[in-house]
């Protein structure tokens, strides 16, 4: 297995820059992992696809303000040159671990001012191995009122409504990029699904920014992944156990609740302990919040995912690296061939597809 093996040539016009309106009219690529061509549907014939008690799975993590923009001191004032920050994980109190921009400006020691705060500086406090700083905000900073939801560096304007690049049943605040195969779930698409005889339910994994950052050695397994925390609640690891049980199809929606489930798996008793319910059969999954740093490829046993919810993937991505070792990485090739043939929508924003 070999980076170059996962690299491939997009038209750029090919990457979508907007949503589809409404949100299942995006197209839908159906793979069957085992025999016959690709489908192409519409997001909505979906349901169709499902079988009978299947159990789907959605990673509710909500993307959080983590985008700020400042300017270096002058005379005391926010008058010098514009800097911006891209918040990746809280360490403690008001102390993050951050992306900086240009990095040049921000060295450790330095000051600026945030966008939007009335009072108090920001100072970085150091700089990592891996480039990122340590920076300390003002006190009593709120970033929902002067941060920006990121978009992804591909994307070139800002969505006229942010709630667009958001799941319609994100709860928990905490990802700097959406889990981008659940944005094409309506309401009503949902309910249409529940209706079928289809079982929902919700995992956390708060999707960090290495999701879009290619893999730049030469073997992949040698790809520092940057570790992202979950929580997978009790009734959701008793409700996947009993399908796992049962025989009945685990249908998980994007490539980070597979982490999540793949991982907790690969972790078995390290996780927090807990009693069975008697409505827990036991299974491969245990409750309880971690931290994941897995890496999917070629050679993984896939222990809980029997189908995939997913969009279409970056090249050198270890996110098509998982999907590859999901589907075979040939398959998956051919897959991409006969999408750009057919000018399906690219990426965060674009079409999705349902590999079984």
């Amino acid at each position: 297995m070999r980076t170059d093996d996962f690299d491939y040539e997009l038209p750029s016009e090919l990457i979508a820059q907007g949503p589809a309106e409404p949100r299942d009219s995006s197209r839908l690529l159906v793979l069957d992992r085992l025999h016959g061509a690709p489908r192409h549907l519409a997001f909505s014939d979906l349901p169709g696809c499902l079988q009978l008690k299947d159990l789907l799975v959605f990673n509710d993590s909500r993307v959080f303000p983590a985008r700020l923009h400042g300017r270096k001191p002058i005379g005391g004032k926010p008058l010098g040159a514009r800097v911006e920050l891209l918040l990746l994980e809280c360490l403690e109190g008001a102390d993050w671990r951050a992306l900086a921009r240009p990095g040049r400006r921000l060295r450790e020691g330095a000051m600026f001012y945030i966008d939007g705060v009335r009072e108090g500086a920001a100072t970085v406090l150091g700089v990592c191995a891996d480039g990122t700083r340590v920076v300390r905000l003002p006190e009593g900073i709120d970033l929902a009122a002067v941060g920006v939801v990121p978009m992804p560096p591909y994307v070139r304007s800002r969505l006229r409504d942010a709630e667009r690049y958001q799941t319609v049943y994100s709860r928990h605040e905490g990802s700097v990029a959406a889990p981008t195969a659940g944005l094409h779930f309506t309401e009503a698409l949902l309910g249409q699904i529940r209706a079928s005889g289809v079982e929902t339910i919700f995992v956390t994994l708060h999707v960090g920014w290495d999701s879009f950052r290619p893999v730049t050695v030469d073997d992949p397994r040698d790809h520092p992944m940057h570790s992202e925390r979950y929580e997978l609640s009790a009734e959701s690891a008793a409700a996947i156990n009993r399908a796992k049980t049962e025989g009945r199809r685990v249908v998980v929606v994007g490539t980070t609740a597979v982490r999540l489930l793949e991982s907790n798996v690969a972790a078995g008793t390290g996780l927090e302990a807990y009693e069975r319910s008697v409505d827990d059969p036991g299974g491969p999954l245990r409750p309880g919040r971690g931290i994941t740093d897995l890496f999917i490829g070629e050679g993984h046993e896939f222990r809980v995912v029997d189908a995939l919810i997913t969009n279409f993937h970056l090249p050198r991505s270890t996110l098509l690296m998982l999907v590859s070792a999901f589907a075979g990485r040939c398959r998956i090739r051919a897959a991409y061939e006969e999408a750009i043939a057919h000018r399906y929508r690219f990426y965060s924003l674009g079409d999705a597809m349902l590999i079984y």
